[in-house]
């Protein structure tokens, strides 16, 4: 059976890289909110440390990664690390499993190292198979944005966990997954109802993915183009990309994710002080999405 995630969730950097303490008292406070998961990403250091704190800090909410670098760890430490975490915590784990991008991965590694991401992806899937304990499928998911990974997230997991989509995109996922897989996507959401600051906000974030092809390929299967990408964004990228406005404007995106097919949507809050954690937009935006 495929890991069983539905609702609203939180997608948060901070959580994963902000003070312990910090962040396991928002933790709670999420759980109570009725959030029903917390994501947090993987670009270096003790990603089992942050999910041990987060796991720590609740009883009842999903915690998941989205995602965990398969460059920067081994099979049979993820697989190890996510059997110790279960039992302590009980199975509320979801491993969400990417190829990262080339730029990251060639400058923290040798370059060169990022090669052939769909078939390295395949083999640490086998790897995963073969760990003692292995790692169920049903207990990971797949950064899928591109139909190959896709269909992989559909063969050897729970199902996809895209980054920085659409509700088309989703409703693509889900035509690739079938009725049963796991489609929960993340949106980035700006709780600010003035358009020249809410999209310097989303493009303040867009501009860190606009080098990365991975993201920018996938943006043109959905009609972004040329003009959307120059000076720094267009109006057209961000609203495409970033959802804003008050709690019903937010809750509206989300909802179109829901009608395309998505079992789960993460919502990651956007803020002009983005090491801070947004505590505040979390508890303005839980009645309306959770």
């Amino acid at each position: 059976m495929s890991f069983d995630l539905t609702g609203t969730g939180i997608w948060s950097g901070q959580l994963r890289y902000g003070d312990v303490a910090q962040v396991a008292e928002a933790a709670a406070e999420l759980e109570e909110m009725g959030w029903s998961a917390l994501w947090v990403p993987d670009v270096g250091g003790d990603v089992f440390a942050a999910l041990r704190n987060l796991l720590s800090a609740t009883s009842t909410v999903a915690v998941a990664t989205g995602i965990l670098n398969i460059w920067m760890h081994g099979a049979d430490e993820t697989a190890a690390e996510h059997a110790r975490l279960t039992a302590d915590h009980g199975d509320r784990l979801l491993l969400g499993l990417g190829v990262s991008h080339r730029p990251l991965i060639d400058r923290v590694n040798e370059p060169g190292t990022y090669r052939q991401p769909l078939a390295r992806m395949l083999e640490f899937l086998d790897e995963l198979d073969a760990a003692d304990p292995p790692l169920a499928a049903d207990r990971r998911a797949l950064a899928a944005l591109g139909p190959k990974m896709l269909e992989l997230a559909r063969e050897r997991t729970a199902g996809t966990h895209p980054y920085l989509v659409t509700p088309l995109h989703t409703q693509r996922a889900r035509e690739a997954l079938g009725p049963d897989g796991l489609v929960a996507p993340e949106q980035g959401v700006v709780l600010d109802t003035d358009p020249a600051t809410a999209r310097a906000t989303g493009r303040q974030h867009l501009s860190r993915y606009m080098e990365l092809p991975n993201y920018v390929n996938n943006w043109r299967r959905f009609g972004i183009e040329d003009e959307d990408l120059a000076d720094g964004g267009s109006d057209r990228l961000v609203d495409t990309l970033v959802a804003w406005g008050d709690e019903s404007a937010i809750a509206a995106r989300v909802q179109e994710h829901r009608d395309a097919g998505a079992d789960h949507v993460c919502v990651q809050v956007l803020t002009d002080q983005p090491a801070e954690l947004p505590r505040q937009e979390w508890r303005a935006l839980a009645p309306a999405l959770t």
